[in-house]
């Protein structure tokens, strides 16, 4: 049985199923991408869908600079529906380094979210703050904030967020990540009475960019063997 959201992209995502990449960065070490919305990252067990990982090798195969030790490796993940700036190694032994590294070299990681606004005014945000509550994981592993009675094992989220600008129906988020957990924006915003704009899995009830809203727009780190600082956006 084909999902709707599959449904939906098949019939209004202009390059459904012929997604492309765009390489914003690359050297003998690693190289930094524009992933575009509906693009897997990486496989999954089971799935014959596209994935960034896959266009990659196929660009670098092109250029005669695909071999089996030099080649993209994975240090990070994007969401499928989450666009944006990725990175990947290029060696094992850089995906190691920056791996054991991570979270010390990248200084910057900002996205920018379009949410739903919530429906008592009351629930209102503030302008800016953190979004400090633990996730869960459901059988779908799709995140969410467990009511307070709920025994579910979670594990520690936390989310600095600003608003650039509220409108009466939406909301324009900027949003960094103290932990980098599968789904946290999502899951976060929608748990404060946000559902980002074109998520179902998160009940969102309009869809105007027919897509979901969220997108990695910075990625700032310190190179783990140049040691140069490097801005992507």
């Amino acid at each position: 049985m084909v999902k709707k959201s599959t449904l939906y992209k098949r019939e209004h995502k202009a390059d459904y199923g012929k997604e492309k990449i765009e390489i914003l960065y690359e050297d003998s070490d690693l190289v930094v991408i524009n992933k575009p919305t509906g693009l897997l990252s990486v496989p999954y067990p089971g799935s014959k869908a596209r994935t960034a990982l896959e266009l990659l090798e196929k660009i670098m195969k092109g250029r005669g600079k695909l071999t089996s030790s030099h080649r993209p490796f994975v240090v990070q993940r994007l969401d499928r529906d989450t666009s944006g700036v990725m990175m990947f190694a290029l060696t094992e032994s850089a995906q190691k380094k920056i791996m054991d590294t991570w979270h010390q070299m990248v200084t910057e990681r900002i996205y920018r979210a379009v949410a739903e606004n919530p429906r008592n005014k009351h629930d209102l945000l503030a302008p800016q703050g953190l979004i400090d509550a633990p996730l869960a994981y459901n059988a779908q592993h799709i995140a969410y904030v467990p009511y307070p009675a709920d025994q579910t094992e979670t594990v520690p989220a936390r989310t600095q967020y600003t608003i650039i600008r509220q409108g009466t129906t939406h909301t324009l988020f900027e949003l960094s990540l103290d932990t980098g957990k599968k789904n946290q924006i999502r899951a976060h915003l929608a748990h404060k009475g946000y559902p980002l704009a074109g998520d179902a899995h998160y009940k969102s009830r309009t869809n105007p960019f027919g897509r979901l809203a969220l997108h990695a727009r910075t990625l700032t780190f310190v190179h783990p063997f140049t040691k140069k600082t490097l801005r992507f956006e």
